[in-house]
């Protein structure tokens, strides 16, 4: 497989990567594997639309703002990932078929890279995240300071403590809401503050909250027997299947809300389209993990409940994007 090909398909799907293959990738491929690249999405997703937002309610458009928060962002969001791995090998939860090493590589814990190596990545992705933000906050103001560093104390402390307290879901919610969404608005439109803006970025963040709430209950078991106490491990597996349902259906909901009340435009109404999709999670979720693959999302196997939210989660955010755009294209 070509270099920039492998790139495109680790932003699309955590590849599974033999040592032997590991050995022949360059350095872009193997960080893109180390910080399951997959995912970024998510935050790229994130900041776009606050960047939307910023010029629809202040005609603001900061370019350079924009893509150096959209690079740290991803560079954060990346360092996250690969703090969460250190943090969990050295607490001896991925080990013994643990998930995350069955649905991607774990680096470290497969032996692909050294420690002190390791070590390198994630300092360089810090610092990566960290000049992007100083040189934000040097175009902005203290605010953007105080939005860094709640983020950073969130990027440190998700895997421990927050994740083994049943706090990583709120986590996730306060991240991918106020925090990206109504960062990138801020830096974006050159330091004006909405609240409107953080009312639609959390729920935006029900999306990618979903995921991890699909994650969670995927490893339930594991989990428990880890003593790592999610939100799923604490209400139960068919109450945190319920529950997912019940905030995604509502998250459409408050969504068409917003626009019958004027916060967004009438072509925000496009996440309706997402309904088949909807309804297709949804189903999945009435009913307990099968114990054998699904053949939608084999691929992904064990994770199966993160997967199908991931799916109906990115639908969601195009859909919602593409709305925004229509609503800034025709003023409506």
């Amino acid at each position: 497989m070509g270099t920039i090909s492998f790139w495109i398909k680790s932003l699309r799907v955590i590849p599974q990567v033999s040592k032997e293959e590991w050995v022949n990738l360059d350095l872009i491929s193997r960080w893109l594997v180390a910080s399951r690249s997959a995912v970024f999405i998510m935050t790229a997703l994130s900041c776009t639309i606050g960047g939307l937002l910023a010029f629809g309610y202040t005609g603001n458009f900061n370019i350079p703002n924009f893509v150096v928060c959209l690079f740290g962002l991803v560079f954060a969001h990346a360092a996250n990932n690969l703090v969460n791995d250190l943090i969990d090998f050295r607490r001896g939860i991925d080990n013994e078929n643990y998930y995350r090493t069955l649905y991607g590589p774990q680096v470290i814990g497969s032996g692909y890279l050294s420690m002190s190596t390791f070590n390198r990545y994630i300092l360089t992705t810090l610092l990566m995240a960290l000049l992007c933000g100083f040189f934000l906050v040097l175009r902005t103001d203290m605010v953007t300071l105080y939005l860094m560093t709640a983020g950073a104390l969130f990027l440190f402390f998700y895997t421990w403590p927050l994740k083994y307290i049943g706090l990583g879901e709120l986590t996730v919610v306060i991240v991918w809401g106020p925090l990206m969404v109504g960062g990138s608005y801020y830096v974006t439109s050159g330091g004006i503050w909405n609240w409107d803006v953080i009312y639609i970025s959390l729920l935006y963040a029900i999306g990618p909250t979903s995921v991890i709430f699909g994650k969670h209950i995927d490893k339930l078991d594991k989990d428990k027997e880890k003593k790592v106490h999610t939100l799923p491990v604490l209400i139960g597996e068919k109450l945190s299947r319920y529950t997912t349902i019940c905030v995604l259906l509502l998250q459409m909901i408050l969504v068409v809300i917003t626009v019958v009340t004027g916060v967004l435009g009438l072509p925000v109404l496009l996440i309706l389209l997402a309904i088949p999709k909807f309804l297709q999670t949804a189903r999945k979720f009435l009913k307990p993990k099968p114990l054998t693959p699904d053949p939608l999302n084999r691929t992904t196997w064990p994770l199966y409940f993160a997967s199908f939210a991931f799916i109906y989660n990115r639908r969601f955010s195009l859909l919602f994007l593409s709305g925004l755009i229509l609503s800034l294209v025709f003023k409506i």
